[in-house]
Formats: C-alpha cells, sequence, structure tokens
C-alpha cells in the first residue's frame, strides 16, 4: 500500500499549543517535538520542502513571565508572545537542527498575506528559504496584533500560508483524527469521514460549531482551512498529532480526513491572477517576448517597448504582443518608473539600475497567467 504523503512534494505542516506545550506546566514538550522533527527530518530527506506554521508563543511566554491567569488582557497576552516567540524558535532550531536542518524564522500579520505587495515579498522570502533547503517556521505576530487585526486562529494562517506557496498539501496536526458526522466528545455515535471531496453545508454542519473541544473555534476553523486551501489547490489533512511520531504515524496510513484539492495550486493562481485583479498598467512587447511567455519564460525587460499606467510593485498589469492583443496578465516585479528605464534593456544593465540583490524580470513566471490559445485562455 503506497504512502498516504507519498505524492506532496511541498507540505505545510501546522502544530497547535496545545501539542507542543503542556497543559499543566506551561513546558514545552520536548521529547514529543524531538519526536515531530525526526519525521520532519526523514521527510525533509526525501526532497521533500517543509514549511511549518507553530502556535506557541503565547502558551510558553506565560510560564516564563509567571503569567498563570489562564485569561490575559490584551497586553500581557502581547508580552507572553514576545518573550515565548525567542523560546518557540529556539526550540524548533534545536530540534531540526540536531538532524542538520537549518529554520528560518517569519512573523505574519494579516496584511501580509491581503496585500499583494506584502505578500510577494513574504512569498519570495518563503521560496528563497525552500530553496536552500531550509524549513521556514511561521507564526502569527502576537506581540503587536490586536483583536481587530489578527487571524485568531492558526488553521486559518496555515492555510493561507499554504496557498502563498502553493504547497501540495496543509497537514493539521490536532487532537482529534479527523472530521466526524457530529463531534465525537459529545456524540458517542459519531462516524468518522476519511475523505471530503466537497465542502458544502452538510460538511459544515459537522464541525460542531465553536463548542467543539478543540482549540479556538474547533473543527469550525479546520472546515474554513480547508475550505481556503481546497479552493487554491491545496489537499488538505485532520490528523492526530498528540502521540509521538504523528507524521511517520499518518503516512503509514493512521486515520485521518483527507480534503480534496479543486485544482492543481499553479492553475488556482493563475485563475486568480487572471479573474479576481484590478488591472493597473499595461506593458507592450515584442514578438520574441511573446514567443518566450508561451514556452513558460518570465517576461525580461529587454522584451519591453512600451509601458504605460500607474503601477507598484506587486500589482496586476495587462501583457500586450506587437499585434495589440492581450496575451497575458501578470503581478508586476517593478513601478511604473523602474519598469520605463529598464524597458528594451538586457538583464545586467537592469541589474545596475535596479542594485544588486533585486530580481530582474518585469514579470516573473510564477505571476503570470496566460490568455493566447495556445494555452487554452485557462491560464495554465
Amino acid at each position: 500500500m503506497s504512502r498516504v504523503l507519498s505524492t506532496y512534494r511541498r507540505l505545510t505542516i501546522k502544530v497547535g499549543s496545545a501539542l507542543l506545550v503542556d497543559a499543566k506546566t506551561g513546558k514545552l514538550r520536548a521529547d514529543w517535538l524531538a519526536s515531530l522533527a525526526e519525521d520532519l527530518a526523514a521527510l525533509h530527506a526525501e526532497g521533500r520542502e517543509i514549511v511549518i506554521v507553530s502556535s506557541g508563543a503565547i502558551a510558553l511566554g506565560r510560564r516564563i513571565l509567571g503569567l498563570n491567569a489562564r485569561t490575559l488582557h490584551l497586553e500581557e497576552s502581547q508580552a507572553a508572545a514576545s518573550a515565548g516567540q525567542i523560546a518557540l524558535s529556539q526550540a524548533w532550531r534545536d530540534a531540526l537542527g540536531k538532524h542538520d536542518i537549518t529554520t528560518g524564522q517569519i512573523l505574519i500579520t494579516p496584511n501580509i498575506t491581503e496585500e499583494r505587495r506584502y505578500y510577494l515579498n513574504a512569498r519570495v522570502t518563503i521560496r528563497t528559504l525552500l530553496a536552500l533547503k531550509a524549513v521556514p517556521i511561521i507564526n502569527e505576530n502576537d506581540s503587536v496584533a490586536t483583536a481587530e487585526i489578527r487571524y485568531g486562529d492558526n488553521d486559518r494562517l496555515s492555510a493561507r500560508v499554504a496557498v502563498m506557496v502553493e504547497a501540495d498539501c496543509l497537514i493539521l496536526l490536532s487532537d482529534v483524527d479527523g472530521l466526524y458526522t457530529a463531534p465525537p466528545a459529545i456524540d458517542p455515535n459519531a462516524a468518522h469521514i476519511p475523505f471530503v471531496e466537497e465542502i458544502d453545508a452538510g460538511i459544515e454542519r459537522m464541525a460542531g460549531g465553536a463548542a467543539s473541544h478543540l482549540s479556538r473555534g474547533g473543527m469550525t476553523t479546520k472546515i474554513e482551512a480547508a475550505r481556503i486551501a481546497t479552493q487554491s489547490g491545496t489537499a488538505m489533512i485532520v490528523s492526530r498529532g498528540t502521540e509521538p511520531h504523528p507524521l511517520a504515524a499518518l503516512d503509514d496510513g493512521a486515520r485521518h480526513t483527507l480534503f480534496a484539492a479543486t485544482q492543481s495550486p499553479a492553475a488556482a493562481r493563475k485563475r486568480w491572477i487572471l479573474g479576481t485583479l484590478d488591472v493597473f498598467g499595461t506593458i507592450h512587447v515584442d514578438e520574441g517576448a511573446v514567443r518566450a511567455l508561451e514556452s513558460g519564460k518570465s517576461l525580461l525587460p529587454i522584451g519591453v517597448t512600451r509601458v504605460k499606467g500607474d503601477f507598484s510593485r506587486g500589482d496586476a498589469v495587462s501583457i500586450v504582443g506587437p499585434d495589440g492583443h492581450e496575451v497575458a496578465r501578470g503581478l508586476v516585479g517593478m513601478s511604473t518608473e523602474e519598469a520605463d528605464l529598464a524597458k528594451g534593456k538586457k538583464s545586467q544593465a537592469v541589474q545596475d539600475l535596479v542594485g544588486f540583490g533585486n530580481r530582474t524580470e518585469m514579470v516573473h513566471a510564477d505571476n503570470l497567467a496566460l490568455l493566447s490559445t495556445k494555452w487554452g485562455g485557462s491560464g495554465k
């Protein structure tokens, strides 16, 4: 029998506070984390790309600062997050460092996944870490977030991160082994559901609302995360994570619920670019650039003949061929002024203009959706 995770190459894994931190002592569950690190190292050795979304900063910081109350005022939660984030980062660094895996810390607030320019910057950082064989450790920046500007739970945060990095699969490690027809703690006759092809009203009713015994919103937030992920081309798995080696157990066939992706991540992203973004400008290109785009390459400045509009880095632009027809849309990597200076120039000349370390593509292939008939007009 094939392994559950065998078809996935890029994984986003969400680890909650209840798994990382002992509820009674407030201490890190070091042995459990060591076992998870072994699982992650095994997947990493197979060439998988791994992104971790980790809770636990506030839970660890509460103990560090001597804040014993389970309900904290906002300023106390922020202080706990500040102190706990250091301990959490060190815990991940030490656990994965034993397997010669480098970690990188990224703290996120909602504007980063909702505003295109911040989104692109975060995406490039995470992808660069993955290309360098590092494991990004991501958490909400609770030290500065308020009730009005926070995700509120790491289920939805992990879904948005998974979509941002175009993960094949999002794994939510939980204290239950998947979705049931009713909350199992309430209904002893609740039946486990191993596979969800589509999230409909019936599936939402099964979640049981926030009254579930799961953390922060319960299964309801997991269904919301599944909707975000699957509609953007990322499959999602809910699996029990309380015991040692949770990923190894999942891979070996431990009971779980798989929410199927509705399309590939790349196709979902192209459709998003084509259908949901306002266009802020037009980039005219020559025939050579059109051929390059149709072969799957990025748009380089040398193929650009004219720039129109008022756009900034990360805005959507229309790309028009020499015959005046739109051939693609994409998220531009330069402002109007930079693009106008760079047009028609070779990459080295552009590098001299924009500075070392900056990308020289006008529009990167990952951020392009083609409209030509050769590609069926689907943007794939």
